[in-house]
């Protein structure tokens, strides 16, 4: 039996709290073989869920709870930009010298950047606050779009669903990805197929709501070159910091996560129509490298553009442009 230490501090929310119960209870309960014991560990004294409906509750563990666990799980919590709680840096640290993994959602992703193991590596947060932990953990590299981001022993996550997402992610690492994947229909019904209408959204309102529409257009247009926040507000005449708002405000992205978003809207429409190579769909688009663009793709998407590719062919006998002919 996998031991899951669920991290408890002030503020979680309650929805990350009991989301460990709720996909490896549904695991268990559907697939012979699959036994977790779920540890809800937290220090001295009760701590209070988040929301405005907070709910007290008390842990049951410690934060020696965390020395024997397979996995150490850090949600979410209030007072992130401040120092943890005594003895929870140890605990971690303890943790992942061992060959512990640790995974954190939200803006647990705070707690674990302050132990110092997510330095050079990959990892994100909530979307609202990727800025930020960038600008405080500068040997981080913080991923704007990252749905879930593994790197080494560390699984970090963003969203809503954060939770549910690393432990599926869990899952599929102990118990193969079929048994994710069965786990995740009896959860959700996958909602990526609204993605095209959700961003289409997002950009008419952004557009008829604060009159970025020149700068849209503009930056869709200049999607090859390196743009800059900076640029982007001369060229809407604004200052960066009225420009962050307004992106803010009105899509919770910044303005660079919005154009990272364009970015990979325009490689997937060249995917689809094109027989283009990934190199040139690379170059076009602004990621510059091949590399880059199946990084962001696989963050987002949650797969690569060559299976992307594959799965949105354009119909049979239809022409299809290659590099060179317009």
């Amino acid at each position: 039996m996998s031991v899951i230490a669920v991290l408890a501090l002030d503020g979680v929310p309650g929805h990350q709290l009991t989301a460990p119960g709720l996909v490896f209870g549904v695991a268990g309960r559907e697939h012979r073989g699959v036994a977790y014991e779920i540890r809800i560990c937290s220090g001295p004294g009760p701590r209070v869920t988040g929301g405005p409906a907070g709910l007290r509750i008390g842990a049951p563990y410690g934060l020696d709870a965390l020395a024997d666990a397979d996995v150490v799980l850090v949600p979410g919590h209030d007072g992130f930009r401040d120092a943890p709680p005594a003895g929870v840096l140890a605990a971690l640290r303890a943790a992942a010298s061992r060959g512990g993994r640790i995974a954190a959602v939200d803006t647990g992703t705070f707690t674990l950047a302050a132990t110092g193991l997510l330095s050079g590596r990959r990892a994100t947060t909530n979307r609202r606050h990727t800025d930020e932990l960038a600008e405080l953990h500068p040997d981080i590299d913080v991923d704007p779009l990252g749905i879930a981001i593994e790197d080494g022993p560390f699984l970090t996550a963003a969203g809503v669903f954060g939770g549910i997402d690393v432990c599926l992610r869990i899952l599929a690492h102990d118990h193969g990805r079929r048994v994710a994947e069965a786990t995740s229909r009896e959860l959700i019904t996958p909602l990526h197929v609204y993605a095209d209408d959700v961003q289409e959204a997002i950009a008419r309102e952004v557009a008829e709501s604060v009159g970025l529409d020149p700068t849209l257009r503009w930056m869709r247009k200049h999607l090859h070159e390196p743009l800059t926040v900076a640029g982007l507000a001369a060229h809407a005449r604004t200052s960066v910091s009225s420009l962050t708002r307004r992106f803010h405000a009105h899509t919770g992205l910044s303005p660079l996560q919005y154009l990272l978003r364009i970015r990979l809207e325009e490689a997937q429409r060249l995917l689809r129509e094109t027989d283009f190579p990934v190199e040139l769909i690379a170059d076009r688009t602004g990621f510059g490298t091949p590399a880059a663009m199946r990084r962001h793709f696989r963050a987002l998407t949650d797969t690569t553009p060559s299976a992307y590719r594959r799965a949105h062919r354009v119909a049979e006998g239809r022409s299809r442009p290659r590099p060179g002919s317009g």
